[in-house]
């Protein structure tokens, strides 16, 4: 009996270790859709796309489940606005038994200019509401985050800069950007945080923080 239940623990620890939460911070309705606040809306349904598994309405967010080399990825867009993302997060982190460790937040970030994509293993929010809620939801900052920078001048009203929508040459930029973004979360999910955070983060265009 000891030895079933032995290898039955070691089994469920192995299938949770090879699940992954990705979450994508943004806000709902149509009129946020075009909006530099919801890049992590359009990050997710880039990823949704790749892996051919469609969100769906589910509580507190869209949700949709995949494959991605031999491991269990749930996505996630939650549907409770930006500042407070963290009570979607934690309740389908709870639910999918998953990890801190496996968790990524994709997220825009104003302390990064345009262009420039970072990831790290933990840390503040940077200012970030929607962080900033998910750490007091998880009660640690020991979670990973994909930050993709958005700002274009030091001289704005962050509320308006965030809520507003993006120029003409910064869209002609966003796929180029989405498309790294997706990379870096695959290669988190397939070769951990410290492989791909020594790849992503040598690439950046402009590596300065205001």
């Amino acid at each position: 009996m000891g030895f079933l239940q032995n290898f039955f623990s070691g089994f469920n620890k192995k299938e949770l270790m090879n699940k992954f939460l990705i979450v994508g911070i943004g806000n709902i309705g149509d009129k946020y859709t075009s909006t530099r606040h919801n890049i992590g809306f359009l990050v997710i349904d880039k990823i949704s796309e790749i892996l051919k598994s469609p969100l769906s309405s589910v509580k507190l967010g869209h949700r949709a489940e995949a494959s991605y080399k031999g491991k269990k990825v749930i996505l996630i867009k939650p549907s409770n606005y930006v500042n407070n993302s963290g009570k979607s997060l934690l309740y389908w982190k709870n639910k999918e038994k998953i990890p801190n460790k496996n968790i990524l937040v994709i997220c825009d970030d104003l302390n990064l200019y345009f262009g420039n994509i970072k990831l790290k293993a933990n840390g503040s929010s940077g200012g970030h509401n929607g962080l900033k809620d998910i750490e007091e939801s998880l009660n640690s900052t020991n979670y990973s985050r994909l930050r993709i920078g958005i700002l274009n001048s030091k001289k704005i009203n962050k509320t308006n800069y965030v809520l507003g929508e993006w120029t003409d040459e910064e869209k002609d930029n966003l796929d180029h950007i989405i498309s790294s973004s997706l990379e870096t979360t695959l290669s988190f999910i397939h070769n951990g945080i410290d492989q791909t955070m020594n790849i992503r983060n040598s690439k950046n265009l402009m590596d300065e923080n205001i």
